[in-house]
């Protein structure tokens, strides 16, 4: 008898601690709550005035801070007056709320001028996301923000530090985003050359030099260099976010090394760097320790890479406490690397591995393989940037309220190819690629599949060049399998694979020449883009929509409606 009321207290004493835990787990998450109110605003980031994409006033935007599971709530206003937004949370996985993903003929109805539309998910993971414009090149235009994640009360991080800085890299045109629409739609093609200047945390520095002070002033307050201001011997985390619309970066704080901690919301077994190496979409959270002559300040620059860069390096003070945080540092900034060392940047890319207890191990083989050939091509005349020759183009009616409600003529139901010959496909050379279309085919995934995706580079139309594709991809995170440089090789490459530790991310660099071997779960049901996070170049047809699992999707909200033929389905 006493045996069993032995068991049975002990029992008891079981079901306490797991309520206590799901109660306290429950009273931790909350609903974090935010009105932006989106703008037009002259802004001079850096020195020179541009009309720039706002919220509340701000460009960059607000800062969103959470804790792992809370629910946050954007009321957003768009008083643009003629042009409609739409805002993605990238990285956000938006499990059970597809609807939220932010993303214009894909999840919804974009926001028109005075109209307002509120986004809810939770943030079901701690790390650094971002969020920005989906809606045309708003992005280019400055609207983009930080989300910062932390993990619950009483949890802790696998790595120490004092305290948690936010940096955010851009570049920055001088052009209106309308100027280039236009030039990047137009026969004969305009590109859109390389950005005026690179901003830290919003803030560069343009040559002035010739233009009136009404134009660019270099006194203006608000192009003076940002900075970090330090305590010495204590340690940072700098949670670095690239919201560029074309530029690779290399980021660096002269003499003091960086240990890279996370990546895209996952820990990495740490590894030390100099300089990292950063693209368009990627997080990263490096630890910095104070640890130099605290007499002077420091330069922490980033420079142009994988492009032959025509912008200046970006420049900011890394300021140790209590020297002026304005005076400039003693020596002249770092240079960076070469733009052009492919090689020191495929080498980052492949020491990226996720940190030991914290490994999410991969399915051996995979259920599909999809092997998009990125290639630059003309259709029309009308220059194009495709995947298998095929440009794709998104449609007027959201794709996930197309296929929930079994809309017809939405988009061609014809799918796209898994493969184009790619293994007779020459990379180096400049193809003939006559046969390209335009298309809105998406791609038909089973729901819960294993999918392999192999991202192959090959040459532009411009003899000798191969750029480097930051490819971010929705609703998921995949692991990265592998790099490898010139053509893949299917029975070949896969026996490459890093199937031990590989890092899970949402971003990953396609190099010039190589390419990059990807596995993810269909396990999400939506509608999700993947895409070249260079603006142009999604502008210009780089993307792929994945569909798995819609008829498990809940109601979509009606706000999502009021586009293309979901008109229908609003009652006056």
């Amino acid at each position: 008898m006493v045996g069993i009321l032995r068991i049975l207290s002990f029992i008891l004493l079981l079901t306490c601690i797991f309520v206590s835990l799901s109660v306290g787990l429950a009273a931790a998450a909350r609903d974090r709550k935010f009105t932006w109110e989106i703008s037009y605003q002259h802004k001079s980031l850096d020195c020179y005035k541009k009309l720039a994409v706002a919220i509340n006033g701000l460009t960059p935007g607000p800062t969103i801070s959470a804790e792992q599971g809370d629910r946050i709530i954007v009321n957003v206003t768009n008083n643009l007056f003629m042009e409609n937004v739409a805002i993605h949370w990238h990285g956000i996985r938006q499990r059970g709320t597809p609807w939220s993903d932010g993303t214009d003929g894909v999840s919804q109805c974009a926001i028109m001028p005075g109209e307002t539309y509120t986004y809810e998910f939770v943030v079901d993971r701690a790390g650094t996301f971002m969020y920005h414009s989906h809606y045309g090149l708003q992005r280019e235009a400055g609207l983009y923000g930080l989300i910062t994640v932390s993990l619950p009360v009483g949890v802790s991080e696998p790595f120490s530090y004092d305290f948690d800085r936010e940096i955010i890299l851009s570049d920055w045109y001088h052009n209106t985003t309308y100027e280039t629409a236009t030039d990047l739609a137009s026969i004969p093609f305009l590109w859109v050359g390389e950005p005026q200047s690179l901003l830290i945390n919003g803030r560069g520095n343009y040559s002035c030099s010739g233009l009136a002070a009404s134009v660019c002033n270099s006194t203006n307050p608000e192009c003076l260099p940002s900075n970090l201001t330090v305590i010495s011997g204590k340690t940072y985390r700098l949670r670095i976010a690239s919201l560029t619309s074309l530029s690779a970066l290399s980021f660096q704080i002269e003499d003091h090394e960086m240990t890279v901690v996370e990546a895209d919301g996952h820990y990495v077994e740490p590894f030390v760097v100099n300089n990292l190496y950063i693209y368009s979409g990627e997080t990263y959270s490096v630890l910095v320790t104070a640890n130099q002559n605290s007499s002077r300040n420091y330069w922490t620059t980033i420079n142009v890479v994988s492009r032959q860069p025509n912008t200046p390096n970006g420049i900011a003070i890394f300021n140790y406490d209590p020297i002026d945080y304005q005076k400039l540092p003693p020596t002249n900034p770092p240079p960076g690397p070469l733009w052009n060392d492919t090689k020191s940047q495929v080498n980052q890319s492949r020491a990226i591995k996720a940190r030991q207890g914290f490994i999410v191990t991969p399915p051996k083989k995979p259920d599909r393989v999809i092997v998009l050939l990125n290639t630059q091509n003309t259709i029309d005349g009308y220059v194009r940037w495709s995947l298998n020759n095929v440009s794709h183009t998104l449609p007027s009616t959201p794709l996930l309220i197309a296929i929930k409600e079994n809309m017809t003529g939405v988009f061609d139901p014809n799918p796209p190819p898994d493969d184009n010959d790619s293994a007779n496909y020459d990379i180096y050379s400049v193809a003939n690629n006559t046969n390209s279309v335009s298309s809105s085919s998406i791609y038909r995934l089973q729901f819960n599949s294993t999918v392999d995706i192999i991202l192959q580079n090959a040459n532009t139309m411009t003899a000798n060049v191969s750029e480097s594709h930051p490819w971010h991809l929705h609703g998921h995170d995949f692991w990265v399998l592998g790099y490898g440089e010139g053509k893949f090789n299917l029975s070949r490459d896969t026996e490459t694979y890093n199937l031990a530790d590989p890092i899970m991310k949402n971003t990953v660099p396609l190099h010039p020449y190589g390419w990059t071997a990807l596995r993810f779960k269909a396990d999400n049901p939506g509608v999700w883009l993947f895409h070249c996070h260079i603006e142009a170049h999604f502008f210009l047809g780089m993307l792929v929509v994945f569909e798995s699992g819609v008829e498990q999707v809940g109601d979509i909200p009606l706000s999502n409606y009021g586009c293309g033929q979901t008109k229908s389905f609003i009652k006056p």
